[in-house]
């Protein structure tokens, strides 16, 4: 199994979840000096602050070890709750695999899993969730198998990702563009045709959410 270095992981990780070193050593605990020197790559934490680590920037404790596995934190459905002291904005969130990127799916209102994320208010963790996308056809942007993370909301900008439902059961992830009188849905993948709704067939379209983020498996 591969192995990358534990400071070029903890420094994709604070990226990632748009956190400051500061803010890292209040979430976690963790000094300052103790942090630059993980940052540095002179040191590699003990497993307590380890696990302190990975919690706080919402990922995987073997991924942030450096192994090639998914960066993601899934969870049991019933693991509720969870929290770091210093991290007040850490959140148990629903994960949905319901919505097809390519022929389409039952959508299903039961989350199948818990991902915890680093939110920065309570509103907006209530208005996100993550969905498992099944289909090609948003690739290169969305593969199959990938996270996106999707803030609940009933209207996109024109050329937005959003996931949509279509006659209120079809799950789908598209490119949104509004124009006088139409919706149509793109795919990024261009062996999927446009799919175009125009008149009173726009309102079979329901936007439900904004695509946020997209993370990767490895």
């Amino acid at each position: 199994m591969g192995k990358e270095k534990f400071c070029n992981r903890l420094k994709t990780a604070l990226e990632l979840s748009q956190m400051k070193q500061r803010d890292l050593c209040a979430a976690t605990g963790i000094p300052k000096s103790a942090m630059s020197q993980y940052l540095s790559g002179n040191f590699e934490p003990k497993s307590d602050r380890l696990e302190k680590l990975a919690a706080a920037l919402n990922v995987s404790e073997a991924w942030l070890m450096g192994y090639d596995v998914s960066p993601v934190r899934v969870f049991a459905e019933d693991s509720k709750s969870f929290s770091v002291s210093g991290a007040p904005y850490l959140r148990n969130l629903p994960l949905y695999e319901s919505v097809s990127a390519g022929f389409g799916a039952s959508a299903d209102d039961r989350p199948v899993g818990r991902i915890h994320a680093y939110m920065r208010s309570d509103a907006e963790a209530e208005s996100t969730l993550f969905i498992r996308v099944v289909g090609d056809s948003m690739y290169p942007k969305i593969e199959n198998g990938d996270l996106i993370q999707v803030r609940r909301q009933s209207s996109v900008d024109s050329g937005s990702i959003a996931v949509v439902l279509l006659d209120g059961e079809e799950g789908l992830v598209k490119k949104t563009e509004y124009g006088d009188g139409f919706i149509r849905l793109v795919s990024l993948n261009p062996e999927y045709a446009p799919r175009l709704f125009e008149g009173s067939e726009t309102e079979r379209i329901r936007v439900v959410g904004l695509v946020k983020r997209v993370i990767k498996e490895c």
